[in-house]
Order: structure tokens, then sequence, then C-alpha cells
């Protein structure tokens, strides 16, 4: 059994379909898994044990599209089944060229045209459940899905360790400020060892944090890790502080005590899931969720207002409840 599957790009949407590849090879066993993804998407998942060979889909580099599209589904050849996790028409032709009897993917005007199985979840859902409604189409069992997985070990801390994400590669509307994180990681500097989280594109504001904890020690990684380090860095801390991003569902499949803070996007949907260690500091507005990349009513309240006395308290409910492991 073959089994093409075409991730999400973004880090945190492929780690949410984690609990769909699972349980599809819970129910296929002697399934062999082809990925197909994004750079970062690849990077956090190729190490699935039933992973025999994954690609970085680099159709858009050069030439033609959707000449790129057919070769590379030439390249992949045919499976006994495929699903797409990403809504795009590149992807509804890659399955369909691939020549593969059972395709699967969310419904749309290319999906109904090019896939067997255009799946329309069900909604209002969390987006884990969404892709297993997809994936659903594959298998004739019903698919209880459990929990994030990623298969890197977690790094493995002396002390405990706290760990500060202030980026969020969606858009500036879901970044708390950075001064906030610096204050509430002060509170907590002289129980913790303080690590620093980012991507290359939030290096300044990990900087500004540094910068604002003069005299305490705290190790920056912005821009210096790689995906799979970043997994693991992040799957051994003891505590997490995050805006809604990729690392947030990183921090859920190892279960990190968590404390998210969410703004323009819609928490309900894209939650922590599963992680009974996770709070979620939010603030009912009524522009609020906006889902827009920048505040499109240029005063960013929806963050703005969360204060740093909030996302304490939330670390003291966390930890009351889940204390560290180390001392």
């Amino acid at each position: 059994m073959k089994i093409l599957i075409i991730l999400p790009n973004w880090l945190g949407d492929a780690v949410m379909a984690t609990p769909s590849i699972e349980v599809l090879c819970s129910i296929y066993p002697e399934a062999e898994l082809t990925l197909v993804g994004s750079h970062v998407s690849i990077e956090a998942l190729k190490y699935h044990p039933q992973c025999k060979r994954h690609y970085v889909d680099e159709t858009k580099k050069g030439g033609n599209r959707f000449l790129n599209t057919y070769r590379f589904s030439k390249v992949l050849g045919q499976h006994d089944m495929a699903i797409t996790f990403r809504n795009q028409l590149h992807s509804s032709l890659l399955l369909y060229w691939s020549t593969t009897p059972i395709t699967a993917g969310r419904r749309s005007w290319h999906s109904t045209l090019l896939l067997k199985h255009p799946i329309k979840p069900s909604h209002p859902s969390h987006l884990v459940e969404q892709y297993r409604d997809i994936a659903q189409s594959l298998s004739s069992q019903p698919l209880v899905i459990g929990n994030l997985n990623i298969h890197i070990p977690p790094h493995r801390y002396l002390r405990p360790t706290l760990g500060i994400n202030p980026g969020a590669t969606y858009g500036s509307a879901k970044r708390w400020n950075s001064e906030k994180f610096a204050e509430v990681a002060r509170q907590y500097a002289d129980r913790y060892d303080i690590l620093l989280f980012g991507g290359p594109n939030e290096v300044g504001m990990a900087n500004e944090i540094e910068s604002r904890l003069k005299g305490i020690k705290v190790t920056n990684f912005a821009g210096k890790t790689t995906i799979p380090e970043l997994c693991s860095f992040i799957g051994g801390l003891d505590l997490f502080i995050t805006n809604d991003s990729g690392p947030m569902h990183v921090a859920a499949a190892y279960g990190v005590p968590t404390v998210a803070i969410f703004g323009p996007t819609r928490h309900a949907e894209t939650s922590q899931w599963m992680n009974e260690k996770s709070v979620i500091v939010r603030h009912e507005l009524k522009c609020a969720p906006c889902m827009k990349r920048e505040c499109p009513l240029g005063h960013h309240e929806c963050m703005k207002s969360i204060t740093a006395e909030e996302v304490i308290e939330a670390v003291k409910n966390i930890l009351a409840g889940f204390p560290p492991t180390r001392e």
C-alpha cells in the first residue's frame, strides 16, 4: 500500500494534519508514505517511521508551473491512494496527473473536477477535525484521531526551561508586544533558564526582548535553528509562552505546558489540539477574529489590550497543575 500525502505549507497546519496521518497509518499498517510539502513541513514530518520518500514541492520555481506540476507528478508516480491537505489547484492537478485511482481533498471547483473524493468538512470545527473529515474518505472504518505527533525526540534540558516565542509568520496582527514578553520572562527568570525562539524574519523581535533582559541569562535561538532543532528544543521545554503560531502547535505535539496569546485568529479552529496543559489568553472584541495579517482598523487592540499581568496569571494557573519536573 502506497499513500501519497500533500502536506500543508505552514508548520502549524502541517502539524495539525498529523492525527489524520497517524490514524491512516493505523488503518493501513503496511503503508509506505510519500510526503510532499514545503521545506518547513517536510523537515518537521519526514521522520515518520512509515515515510519512505519525501519531496519539497518546487513547482513554483522557474518556468511554467502547470508544466512543472505535470513533470513532478511523473516523478512521484502512481500510488494506491492520495490525499491533499492543501486547497489549491496545482495540488489537485498533481494528484490527478499522478494517475492515482483514489484521491481526496477539500471540496472546491478544481477538486470536484479532478479528485475522486472532494470533501466538504464539517464546520465550524477544529482544523484537525477538518483534516480528519477529508482523510475519512480513504477508509471504510471510522477514523478516531488522537494527539498531534512529531517523530523528533525532545531535547533534554538540565534545568527547568522556559521558551518564549514572540513571532508569528502569518503576519504582524498575531504578534504580542516584545516589551510585554520581556516582562513575563523577567517574572520567571529566577526559576527557569530562558530561551528565545523565532524564524529568520523574527530575529529583531527576539533581540529586542533579549536587550530588555539585561542581567538575565538568555539563550537566543531566533534565526539559528533548523526545523528539526526547533521541534526538539520546544519539545523539551517545561513551559512555553507564545503567540498563535507554528511553534505553538509543535509544543502541543509534545504536551508542553503552554500559554498561547490569541488576537485576530479563530481560536476554536486553530487552538492547541488535545493539550490539556494549555491556556489561551484572548479578549472578546467585536472586530475579532478578523483573520487579517495586519490590523485593518489600524489599532491592533485584540493584542495590545492583553496585559503582561494577564499572561503571568495564566502561567500561574498552568504551573499550579503542571509544575516543572527538574530542579
